[in-house]
């Protein structure tokens, strides 16, 4: 486990990250989780007294990455852009499983399937946790099409989620 204090800071103008909060990890900290890794990561630990886990670290370049803290966490620990928190991670190399009713709408549908098969590991499982997220069941079914659709289209899930398009539901 890695420990350091970093401070939340918060994205201006910066394309698709515009307005995420974040904290930093340095390269050579990155290097202390996972050594020689330059690609996205999943994690494990704490934020302050908070435990979080299966949680991605975004590489920024040189080897740096980011730690977004959406506002589900930031609420959670009870701070905001400037504050201070105690971090300690560590690699989670628990494999994510992609939801089972996705799996099969998938095999539904060749083009989709093997669009979705052709992205990295991380970017399915962004499909995939989405889905699993939803509170009900005709949430979970819409998310479902929305996603086999997208796919077929070969769209990833940023373009998905951008896209106000009548013809995703």
């Amino acid at each position: 486990m890695v420990r350091f204090n970093a401070e939340i800071k918060k994205y201006g103008e910066q394309g698709e990250k515009t307005g995420w909060s974040y904290i930093a990890i340095p390269a050579a900290i990155a290097s202390k989780i996972k050594p020689g890794c330059k690609k996205s990561f999943r994690v494990k630990g704490t934020l302050d007294d908070h435990s979080i886990e299966r949680t991605s670290l975004l590489p920024v370049g040189d080897g740096e990455f980011i730690f977004p803290l959406n506002a589900t966490l930031r609420k959670a620990l009870g701070k905001q852009r400037g504050a201070v928190i105690r971090v300690a991670l560590a690699e989670d190399a628990r494999e994510v499983l992609i939801d089972r009713t996705f799996q099969v709408c998938l095999s539904d549908d060749p083009v989709a399937l093997a669009y979705f098969r052709s992205l990295p590991r991380s970017h399915q499982n962004y499909f995939s946790k989405w889905i699993q997220s939803a509170k009900t069941a005709p949430t979970k079914e819409k998310r479902i099409a929305r996603a086999v659709n997208a796919l077929s289209r070969k769209m990833g899930f940023q373009g998905m989620m951008r896209l106000k398009d009548p013809d995703l539901p």
